[in-house]
């Protein structure tokens, strides 16, 4: 696998055929907006299209019918050589991540788990028929934090287990697209600290890079990656994360 790149710049995503087509979901938020931005810029991409729950067709991950609904409408354009799923969610109107047992809720842990797990799974039932069968990228980003092997600090249950729990459907989904779809790759990919809305509250404007700059280091090294690599846990660099 290849390392990313340092700084923010043009990304061509040579390992995909000219003329590749592109899906990114979570198409408004800060990083998904970035993947947009830099696919549009890549002479070698004929199409991107960018789901939200405002987009149309919407897409809107706590509803399965939204989900199978986005997908029929795309299915007849043709097959999507990249499928970048950056959608999550860590905190929210009256919630944030829980520091200790105490803090645990039922409503919390639903969101949470619907955004970051069983709104990505559906995506996986969904959009992995639409992908080529030559060459195809589907992404996850899921996050560091969802390590089990690495969880050294505690706290953020809900949102560590979410994405541990989105790591296990991504390995899982693989074995099966290996039989069924074997030039596709399967990967939860680490973003790193991006400053977004999403890590500001935790310092993500003084800590995080820009995303242009991590979409770019993503990108850089989701091109390097092959069939050999589905199933994998890595992170922006290409550095492999435990589980």
């Amino acid at each position: 696998m290849s390392g990313g790149t340092t700084q923010a710049g043009p990304v061509s995503l040579a390992s995909l055929p000219a003329g590749y087509r592109a899906l990114v979901v979570g198409a408004r938020g800060g990083i998904g907006a970035a993947f947009v931005q830099a696919l549009q810029a890549d002479p070698r991409c004929a199409a991107v299209v960018g789901l939200h729950r405002r987009s149309s067709p919407a897409l809107d991950l706590a509803d399965e019918a939204s989900v199978a609904a986005a997908a029929a409408a795309l299915a007849p354009a043709g097959r999507f050589h990249l499928l970048v799923n950056a959608a999550g969610l860590l905190h929210g109107p009256g919630f944030q991540p829980e520091k200790k047992l105490g803090d645990l809720h039922q409503a919390q842990l639903l969101a949470t788990f619907t955004a970051n797990a069983i709104g990505p799974a559906l995506l996986l039932r969904h959009f992995s028929p639409l992908l080529d069968r030559q060459r195809a990228l589907l992404v996850m980003l899921s996050a560091k934090v969802g390590s089990i092997g690495d969880n050294r600090l505690g706290g953020w249950y809900s949102y560590r287990a979410s994405k541990a729990a989105l790591n296990m459907l991504l390995a899982t989904a693989a074995i099966e697209l290996r039989r069924s779809q074997p030039h596709t790759v399967v990967v939860a990919l680490h973003p790193g600290t991006v400053s977004t809305g999403l890590s500001a509250p935790f310092r993500g404007g003084e800590i995080g890079r820009p995303a242009d700059l991590a979409t770019a280091q993503m990108l850089a090294t989701l091109d390097g990656l092959t069939p050999a690599d589905s199933g994998a846990f890595v992170a922006y660099d290409g550095q492999r994360l435990p589980w």
